[in-house]
Formats: C-alpha cells, sequence, structure tokens
C-alpha cells in the first residue's frame, strides 16, 4: 500500500498559483466570496480587481484544497457572478507558505 502514501502526501504537498478570473466579477463581492472561501478551505493569498474588469490574484496551501478553490474560482464564484473564465498559470510546489492569510487587495 504504498500508493496511498504517496497519493496523500502529493494531496498536502503546498503548492503556490496564480488566477485570473473573467465575466461579470467586479461590483458583485467576488472579492469577498473569494476570501470567505479560501479562509474555510484554510488557504491563503490575496484577491484583488484588475483595471481590466477581471479579477485576480494568488492562491497558496495543501495542493487538494486549493484544486477545491480552482474548482470553486471556474464554476461558482459568488451569487451575483458571471464566469465566463478561470485562468492559473506559474503554478508551483512551495517549502513554506509565502503569506500569513487570504486578504483582499485595493
Amino acid at each position: 500500500g504504498g500508493e496511498c502514501v504517496a497519493a496523500m502526501a502529493e494531496g498536502e504537498a503546498l503548492v503556490s498559483v496564480d488566477y485570473e478570473v473573467s465575466g461579470k466579477v467586479q461590483g458583485v463581492f467576488f472579492r469577498k466570496y473569494t476570501q470567505g472561501e479560501a479562509k474555510r478551505l484554510g488557504l491563503v493569498g490575496w484577491v484583488q480587481n484588475t483595471s481590466h474588469g477581471t479579477v485576480q490574484g494568488q492562491i497558496q496551501g495543501p495542493t487538494a484544497r486549493v484544486r477545491e478553490l480552482q474548482e470553486w474560482l471556474r464554476k461558482i464564484g459568488s451569487p451575483q457572478s458571471r464566469i465566463s473564465r478561470a485562468e492559473f498559470s506559474n503554478e508551483k510546489k512551495i517549502e513554506a507558505l509565502e503569506h500569513k492569510d487570504f486578504q483582499i487587495l485595493k
């Protein structure tokens, strides 16, 4: 049963990933909901509105939890939002979290 251990370790390994979400994502409390969801999952990072109408940020935490938030950013978002696209980039394994909590940046 060595595979189980590996799979679990993989899910627990810390990763960092950048994201950008397009659609109707500004003025719909998207950042507040993203922060709430990230905190619920125990993730750290940040979220902010961009000047071109998207929301972007970074997520860090255990791989399995990061995947959950990626799925949430892709499909759910805040109640009033309409997500047309969620892009993820710069994914990398990290040794330690680089943020203390999940912040909304202005």
